[in-house]
């Protein structure tokens, strides 16, 4: 069995994760309209909306209570993380591109690390039996090589003269 209080913990760390990637994803849609990053970032925002609902799912199952003070902080997190400066004094930038989607791979690496995670648990605690977490750790590869593929042109075009 598994150690129910660090896994609540561990879960919610990474439902407050997926708060602020859903966020962040809906600002760079939203700033790349009409683009092929857009319409990237558009495929995106629903791959891991699903993938936060399998999450939801998950503690449901596992009878772990989602912490409204994290889902909270970091949805604030990610709108006072938009204050930074990106070589502009008022709007979007490509150095803004580019950092988001830096931030983006980031929140898919933590997304892989935690199917991953999961799936090693699923041998000690059997309510685990029921989600492919490898077809999960497989979407966030994919996600990740594509992210990786316009992070490289977001570089290009924002620090290239």
């Amino acid at each position: 069995m598994t150690n129910a209080k660090l896994l609540a913990i561990y879960l919610n760390d990474h439902l407050a994760g997926a708060t602020v990637g859903i966020e962040l994803t809906r600002r760079t849609l939203a700033e790349n309209e009409g683009t092929e990053l857009g319409e990237f970032v558009r495929e995106f925002l629903q791959e891991i909306e699903e993938d936060r609902d399998t999450l939801l799912a998950l503690m449901a199952s596992l009878g772990v209570a989602r912490s409204t003070v994290k889902i909270a902080a970091a949805w604030a997190a990610e709108k006072v993380g938009r204050l930074k400066l990106n070589g502009q004094l008022r709007g979007y930038s490509p150095l803004s591109r580019l950092v988001e989607l830096e931030g983006l791979t980031a929140g898919v690496d933590g997304k892989l690390a935690l199917w991953l995670a999961l799936g090693e648990l699923r041998e000690h605690d059997q309510r685990l039996q029921g989600f492919d977490f490898d077809a999960l750790a497989e979407r966030a590869r994919s996600q990740h090589e594509e992210l990786e593929h316009h992070r490289l042109a977001a570089a290009v075009a924002a620090l290239v003269i």
